[in-house]
């Protein structure tokens, strides 16, 4: 959505990681108008950032499961309620106010974008705080345009020269995605040996993925269109590597931000303290995931889940008083299901 634009919905939820997703469908399920907002451009928060390719094992139902697929099955899920999401935008301050919406009281979100957006209640899910990429160096002289920090999708590198800079998981990943349809993957990382794990490295070494250690990006080659970068090796010797698009996979940086000025009484500059509701000390305000803290907590997406579902539980008795806490199981009820979709298929 447009900055400038104002919502006005029932729940408000900052963070679309696999907690925030979830909490959007549950929130559906219920019955409310849900608006998701989170400072990356697509949704998935950590596991999008991190791990897309990464096999998670330890979510319920699924043996194992890739970031990416169950970044695309949440979405699936979540998709029959439409709630509106404002991707690329961070909230910079959080006010109350009254008669925000239907004459009852609520909150203002304010993003980075003008976006206002009005709700009854607000759950945070913003894990460990917004990520930004980190960047390549500006002597390389490659355009914005031609440098990508996520892989949201094939098309755009089909038959392309690519060239992935970093040692890490995520460039190791996309490396391994990417190969069966681009011209070349090429793998630039500064140091002598990848983070990565081991495995990844030796699948991208069979399918034929050009390993580059000790080496950096130091240049390019434009005509008209990017065409090569120029590499610096260890021993000050230079390549021109055939590149026409560059992933910059140099991890991200991750800190909480304006959620530290939004009176929540935040631990340690990282955690959000709740109570067994998962309400925070401010009123209409619940916060749900990694973000939160309380005695006994365990970090993981599953739990994440259950905490996302007492938060809207919760937000929806103070939304409608006379609602059940509990709203009945989904067997019980009519609730729309989205189409089936294809592993590995974004909904």
């Amino acid at each position: 959505m447009l900055g400038g634009a104002s919502d006005q919905v029932d729940v408000a939820i900052v963070g679309a990681g696999p907690t925030g997703l979830y909490a959007a469908y549950y929130a559906g399920f219920r019955g409310l108008d849900v608006a998701i907002v989170d400072a990356l451009p697509v949704v998935g928060g950590q596991v999008s950032a991190m791990y897309p390719e990464k096999v998670i094992a330890d979510v319920a139902g699924f043996p194992a499961v890739s970031g990416a697929e169950l970044i695309a099955r949440l979405e699936e899920q979540v998709q029959p309620f439409a709630p509106t999401f404002h991707l690329g935008q961070r909230v910079e301050r959080m006010t109350s106010r009254s008669g925000a919406v239907d004459g009852a009281a609520g909150l203002d979100l304010h993003t980075d974008a003008r976006t206002v957006i009005g709700a009854r209640t607000v759950i945070v899910a913003g894990g460990v705080g917004h990520f930004s990429p980190r960047r390549l160096p500006t002597a390389a002289g490659l355009r914005a345009e031609d440098v990508d920090s996520f892989v949201t999708s094939l098309d755009p590198y089909v038959d392309q020269d690519i060239v992935i800079v970093g040692g890490g998981d995520s460039a190791l990943d996309w490396a391994l995605m990417l190969s069966p349809v681009a011209g070349s993957v090429t793998v630039v990382h500064r140091r002598d040996r990848f983070r990565a794990h081991a495995h990844s490295v030796s699948l991208a070494q069979k399918q034929g993925v050009r390993l580059l250690t000790r080496a950096q990006v130091v240049g390019s080659v434009y005509d008209h269109e990017l065409e090569a970068v120029l590499v610096e090796h260890a021993d000050g010797s230079r390549t021109t590597e055939p590149c026409g698009r560059v992933v910059a996979a140099l991890g991200f940086t991750a800190r909480l931000g304006p959620i530290l000025e939004w009176d929540l009484g935040i631990e340690r500059q990282r955690h959000i303290p709740v109570g067994s509701r998962m309400h925070t000390n401010r009123e209409r305000v619940f916060a749900a995931g990694d973000i939160t803290t309380y005695d006994g907590k365990v970090p993981l997406i599953s739990v994440g889940f259950g905490e996302a579902a007492t938060a809207v539980s919760n937000a929806c008795r103070v939304i409608h008083p006379e609602a059940p806490l509990f709203g009945g199981h989904s067997t019980e009820t009519t609730t729309p299901v989205a189409r089936s979709v294809a592993v590995g298929e974004v909904a």
